[in-house]
């Protein structure tokens, strides 16, 4: 097919103009952002909500493009790829940063946080949460903030009235050292199960018992085969805002800084999310019949108590120097903040 120098030319003309339409709006720095959750959970609801707010205050020159529902692999794999510069951005569970940097697996600690958000709030943005955000510096990630996403409580087949109640009694633990050792120091047993075969073997007696938040227990639907929850909240589920260092040095710090202060705004926007998906999916727990019992003030402090030092031998015994070093800073702030 021929065509007119005239038509040729006006073709040309076209694209150009159309062109710089599109590379006019293009932003200068773009962000492909991974994580696990669903688009309606509260990851993604507060990411949407920062991206926002930094294209909007960024003049367009930052755009983030959201990846939710495990879009770009599984977490260890979007790790990896944040490593590697495949992608520039995860939003990572602690639970799944552990063998990059043994450090954060202090997050594993039971009550670890107090239970006062506010107070919580203070530990994760004062220096012991600095500096193990610094900790992922030398493992190829830049880890800007910290996010929480629920509390863990224990649910069993058989009564948990009181400590002594769960002496003898198996619960299901993800394959961690520190998470066996906290059932160790109550006298209860701890058997490392993927979570896929947990229903499973709850409901046939393989474990007695199990430690997630309550939107995981209803979603999950383990209330179905446990008869017993303590609203323990003794674990705390955080998230690791995590950029490929290359990425984001080459970020103007104003456009550093502007991330930054939107993650940290967002955040208390995002716990208020999870804490109402907390509170509707205990209204599904009730319902169905599980009896749902408080942990008492006294509870918590011997069970803390207990399990602190075992725990945190556990991670020592892992994280070397670099772990002394987070659990003396975590110590001096618990013991001003929680008073």
């Amino acid at each position: 097919m021929k065509f007119s120098a005239r038509i040729v030319t006006t073709l040309l003309a076209v694209c150009m103009v159309l062109g710089g339409v599109i590379s006019a709006g293009a932003a200068e720095f773009e962000a492909r952002i991974g994580h696990l959750e669903s688009a309606l959970q509260s990851r993604h609801q507060g990411l949407e909500k920062v991206a926002k707010l930094v294209k909007e205050r960024t003049g367009g020159a930052v755009e983030f493009k959201l990846f939710p529902s495990s879009q770009l692999g599984n977490q260890r794999q979007m790790n990896e790829s944040v490593q590697f510069g495949t992608i520039e951005g995860t939003i990572s569970p602690a639970a799944f940063l552990g063998g990059f940097n043994p450090a954060v697996s202090i997050m594993d600690i039971p009550f670890l946080l107090p239970a006062d958000r506010v107070k919580a709030q203070e530990i994760r943005q004062g220096k012991f949460g600095k500096e193990l955000l610094k900790s992922f510096d030398a493992r190829g990630f830049t880890a800007i903030a910290t996010w929480p996403n629920g509390r863990k409580n224990f649910t069993s087949n058989k009564p948990l009235g009181s400590v002594e109640a769960y002496k003898g009694q198996r619960f299901r633990v993800m394959d961690s050292k520190i998470l066996i050792e906290q059932f160790a120091a109550i006298g209860a047993s701890a058997i490392a199960l993927p979570f896929g075969e947990l229903y499973t073997a709850l409901q046939n007696g393989v474990v007695d018992g199990e430690e997630n938040p309550l939107d995981t227990i209803q979603r999950m639907k383990f209330y179905e085969v446990q008869k017993y929850l303590v609203l323990s909240e003794h674990g705390a589920m955080e998230d690791f805002v995590l950029f490929n260092p290359t990425w984001w040095d080459s970020l103007p710090a104003k456009y550093q800084d502007v991330i930054v202060a939107a993650f940290l705004e967002i955040m208390p926007g995002v716990e208020a999310h999870k804490e109402q998906a907390q509170k509707d999916a205990l209204a599904i727990i009730e319902k169905a019949g599980v009896k749902v019992s408080p942990l008492s003030s006294a509870d918590r402090a011997t069970m803390r108590g207990l399990m602190y030092p075992k725990t945190i031998a556990a991670y020592l015994d892992r994280a070397g120097s670099e772990g002394e070093k987070l659990v003396k800073l975590y110590e001096a702030e618990y013991k001003r903040i929680v008073k």
